[in-house]
């Protein structure tokens, strides 16, 4: 099992979407929610992601396309 642990950043039109939620079932991942700041304007979250490394960057590639920035934290980071 591999881990990685990211920062978020959610525009306003994504604050509302169950990303978490998603990551978890559809990569089948074990979120960490480290920290999390969201207001209706925009959202940031440091996150701690645990599953295999195919799976965390097929994750990765998600939060991309749903336009979420992904930053590594610690330098531990999966690359898509």
């Amino acid at each position: 099992m591999a881990s990685c642990r990211v920062k978020l950043t959610f525009p306003a039109d994504k604050v509302r979407e169950p990303v978490i939620g998603t990551l978890a079932r559809r990569f089948d991942l074990m979120p960490n929610i480290r920290r999390a700041r969201v207001s209706e304007d925009a959202g940031e979250m440091v996150l701690e992601l645990d599953g295999s490394d195919e799976n965390l960057r097929k994750a990765m590639r998600y939060l991309a396309e749903m336009s979420i920035a992904v930053e590594p934290v610690d330098g531990n980071y999966l690359a898509s």
